[in-house]
């Protein structure tokens, strides 16, 4: 894994890569380009790359209004999972919070995402909460860590 290179998306061609892990990964809400460059203005977004196959993607949003929670996401493809890829991932994701002032870290997996869910709970997180948008069938879980 020498050759594992994470990057903040910061031109169009990362966004994309971006864009392409996470609709794939959460297919329920997927994304516009429009809406992933929004998305960059007010959260980190990082994709992974292993030599210049891309892997994987991040985000993490900074905690907000006074509070002191950060979300952190990390979303491997599925061929590249259990390779730690996404542990590697998640250490970066949660430094980057702990630098932003966040005091709680949560993620949120959608329920179908059984390998995200299971990684989220190997790594301490316990759900908090659910919610289901409307026109959905597949409900978000919010994980956090105790």
């Amino acid at each position: 894994m020498t050759n594992l290179r994470i990057e903040q998306a910061n031109d169009d061609a990362m966004l994309q890569d971006w864009q392409y892990v996470h609709n794939l990964i959460i297919p329920t809400d997927a994304l516009s380009l429009d809406e992933v460059r929004e998305r960059a203005q007010r959260n980190r977004l990082e994709v992974a790359y292993l030599g210049d196959v891309l892997v994987g993607c991040s985000t993490v949003r900074p905690p907000t209004g006074g509070a002191s929670t950060a979300t952190v996401i990390a979303r491997v493809l599925p061929d590249h999972r259990r390779q730690g890829l996404g542990e590697k991932l998640y250490e970066r994701g949660l430094a980057q919070a702990r630098a932003l002032g966040a005091g709680e870290i949560e993620t949120i997996v959608l329920a179908s995402n059984v390998d995200g869910l299971r990684f989220a709970q190997t790594h301490g997180f316990v759900e908090v909460d659910s919610y289901l948008p409307p026109g959905d069938s597949v409900p978000f879980i919010t994980l956090r860590l105790p």
